[in-house]
Order: structure tokens, then sequence, then C-alpha cells
């Protein structure tokens, strides 16, 4: 057989020998650090070397494939350095984070604080304004209810003045000026020595202690008197009460029944209010009397009567501006029942204090006013 010459390898590179050029050494220095994108132009530059000089050894494919091996090496620690500096700023990141969310709860703990103590300021404020607003409210009843004790005083003082002037008193309204020697019997009585001392004192059952009968010899009625005492312990202006009610049907009703009944149940009601009120007529503007003229409305003829008479006062009633004339008789009857009135109410705010007995004689007094009023007894002053 005839050796044919060996052929060289389809595709292999030539051997070292057969390259021309010389090899480059592209590894790197020690110590000098190049960027992956000047490693891999440089594996470029190899590869097209390698293409340049298809007849590469083997031991340069050896070379260069571990040339990319420290390439990739140096990528991926350039990656994890990247990575741990990402890390490094995210964890940066977190911390401030953290931070302001402690600052945030910190200002909303610190809101929460605020508007509770606002709420408690302000809760404060309402009940102390509350406070002051029921102590104002207590001050102007108190005011109102000494106004109206006042104003009763100042009516009864006028009642007073109208019937009673200083140059000539009027000791039955003012017992306090009776004198101790001259609170004797009245002018026109006479009674025997004995006949004070063989008086026997009346008990009264309903109160249980005794009650001595009056200087005049006059005895104390011992019904009217349990129905006083019992009035007495808790006065009121209740007309149900067994002594206003007696009073009322016995002296209040038929002392202002005037012929007149319309005005009539308008000045009984002003006179239980407190509001009526009795004004004096100058003599200067009285016209004379005729007869003839028969007008409620004029100072000739008596508005509750109806009488024609020289009316020298005139009533008002309430806040009202009309005024209504009235003669010497309706105005002592008016006058009467308005110092019983008085007197009663001056119980019921505590103003007196007396013992029973001696209230319950002034009481008898004014009922016995009303009832000589009733009757036409009045005094001429009036």
């Amino acid at each position: 057989f005839v050796s044919s010459p060996p052929q060289p390898d389809q595709g292999l590179p030539p051997p070292c020998s057969t390259v021309p050029a010389p090899w480059k050494n592209i590894a790197p220095c020690k110590g000098h650090r190049e960027s992956p994108g000047a490693l891999v132009e440089a594996c470029a530059g190899e590869e097209v070397q390698v293409k340049e000089g298809p007849a590469t050894a083997p031991l340069d494919v050896s070379r260069l494939r571990s040339s990319s091996m420290e390439i990739r090496e140096k990528g991926s620690e350039f990656l994890k350095e990247e990575l741990h500096k990402a890390q490094k700023e995210l964890k940066l990141k977190d911390e401030e984070c953290e931070r302001l969310s402690k600052v945030r709860e910190q200002l909303e703990q610190e809101l929460e604080e605020l508007t509770a103590s606002l709420f408690e300021e302000a809760h404060k404020m309402v009940r102390e304004a509350n406070m002051k607003q029921a102590a104002s409210e207590k001050q102007l009843k108190e005011a109102r209810g000494k106004i109206d004790m006042l104003q009763a005083e100042v009516t009864a003082l006028k009642t007073l003045v109208i019937t009673s002037t200083p140059a000539s008193p009027n000791r039955e309204l003012h017992p306090q000026l009776l004198s101790p020697t001259k609170a004797g019997p009245r002018k026109g009585h006479s009674r025997h020595k004995s006949t004070s001392s063989t008086l026997c004192p009346a008990l009264c059952p309903a109160a249980g202690h005794t009650l001595t009968p009056d200087r005049e010899g006059k005895e104390v009625d011992t019904t009217l008197f349990a129905e006083f005492q019992a009035w007495r312990e808790s006065p009121t202006l209740d007309k149900t009460c067994p002594f206003l009610e007696r009073v009322y049907r016995e002296d209040v009703g038929p002392c202002l029944d005037f012929t007149m009944q319309e005005l009539s149940t308008l000045v009984r009601a002003a006179v239980e209010d407190n509001t009526l009120t009795i004004e004096p007529v100058a003599s200067q503007t009285l016209p004379t009397m005729k007869v003839a003229e028969v007008d409620c409305g004029s100072a000739n003829t008596c508005a509750l009567s109806g009488l024609a008479r020289v009316c020298r006062h005139r009533i008002r009633l309430g806040d009202s501006e009309t005024h209504y004339y009235i003669s010497p008789s309706s105005r002592a009857r008016i006058t009467a029942v308005c110092n019983f009135f008085t007197y009663i109410r001056y119980i019921q705010q505590g103003l007196v204090r007396q013992d029973a007995e001696p209230m319950f004689w002034e009481v008898t007094r004014l009922r016995k006013e009303m009832s000589l009023a009733k009757l036409g007894f009045f005094p001429q002053e009036a």
C-alpha cells in the first residue's frame, strides 16, 4: 500500500509554529483593575485576532477561556459590590422611614393629647357657665321676690297714708300708737271692775292652750281660732283652705259685691293679685255734682255702685291706663279688703313676728272693718 502524506484537519487552527504573527499577551497586570467595557473590548480584540489568525494554537484557546473566566469573576465581584451598596442605601432608607414613622406617631400622640385637653377645657368652661347662669337665675328670682315684697309694703303704706296722716293718724290702723294707759275701753263704753275679774279664760281644744278674753269683753271663737292656727302653720293664699274660704264667703265676697258685676269681678281679681291702685283726685278738678248726670266714667258717678256721688278717688286695675272714679263708700270697702290681704301676705312672708293670739285678734279686727264697710260705715275723712 502506498501511504499518502497526512492531511491537515479541516477547521482546526494551524499549529503555533505556523502562526506568522507574534502572540500578544492580554492578561492584565497585577494590581491593575479594568472595567468590564475594557475587558469586553479586549475579548473582542482577541476574537478579531483569532479570526485574523486562523492558525492559532490550542494553547491560545485555553488562555482565552481562562481570560473569559477571569472577566466573569471580576464582573461578578463588581455586581456584588453594587448590590452591597444598594443594600446599604436601602438600609439607610429603612432607618429614615422608621425615624419618620416615630416622629409621626409622636406628633399624632401630641395632637390627641392636645385635642383631649381642649375638649376638657371646653367642658369645664361650659360647666362654669351653667353654674354662673344658675346662680344668676337664683339671684334674679330672689330679687324678684324681694321686689314683690317691697311692692306689697309700698301698697300697704300707700293705703295707710291715704287713710292716715302724721297730723291726724288713724289709731285703728296704727295700734302701736296706742299707749298702755290709753289701750283701755273705748270712749262711751264702761264696765264694772268685777267684770274682768269674773271672766273665765277660754280653752281652745284645737290649739291646746288657754286663750284669755279681750279687755273689751270679747271672747275668742274656738272654731275660728283653730282654722286660723291651721292656716298659720302653712300660710297660703289658696281659697280652698278652711280659714280663707270662710273669710271669702263671709267678708270678702259681700264687701266687693257691687252693682256693676263685671267691674266688681275685675276689682276683686286685682285686689287678690295686688295690682289695684287707688289714687286721690284733686279737689280743684272735681266738677260740681249734678244728679242728672249718671256717667260711670266721670267724677260725679261711682263706677262700681252706679250712684251719683262726688268721687274723690279713682282706681286703676293693673297696668291699664283706664281710671274708674269711685265714691267714698266704695273706696272704704275696697280699702278694707286690701288691708286684710296685705296683713295675711305679711304673715305668709314671715314679716309678722307675733304669737298666734295677737295675730288672730288683728285678723278679726280687719274682718270687722270689712263687715262695717259693706254695711256702709266708713270714716268721714275718707
